[in-house]
């Protein structure tokens, strides 16, 4: 039920993915606060544990990302809004809403994939285009 409203919060409906793809071990990010909401990301914005936001290396703040777990298949679009992993062999780290959302518990392996231009549609029904400039 947690993964249909996960998805739902952000129904791709149509995508184009670039060039740039990725693929490597996905990790589990985790903010030290309890309450969900943890110390600041590399953006400026706080960092919560039920967005679907990712840290990563080298890729711009605010791009999308498709991220698919090899094992399962399962996928989901992340903003990045952190810089990470910088743990040896791992491309992105995950939020715990984003792990939720592709069956990842700790670790995965996974493919990752630059969004171009995408529209999702909101939980409300709002469509959103996300268009590279």
């Amino acid at each position: 039920m947690l993964r249909k409203s996960i998805l739902a919060a952000f129904m791709l409906c149509a995508v184009a993915i670039s060039a740039h793809a990725q693929s490597g071990i996905a990790s589990l990010y985790r903010p030290s606060d309890p309450d969900g909401g943890g110390p600041l990301a590399a953006n400026g914005e706080q960092i919560n544990t039920e967005d679907l936001t990712a840290a990563h290396k080298t890729l711009p703040f605010g791009k999308f990302v498709l991220v698919t777990n090899k094992r399962n298949g399962r996928t989901v679009v992340v903003r990045i809004n952190d810089r990470g992993p910088f743990i040896k062999g791992r491309i992105i780290d995950l939020t715990p809403a984003g792990a939720r959302a592709i069956g990842m518990d700790s670790i995965a392996q996974v493919d990752v994939t630059l969004i171009s231009n995408a529209v999702f549609q909101s939980v409300t029904g709002t469509l959103i285009f996300v268009r590279d400039a």
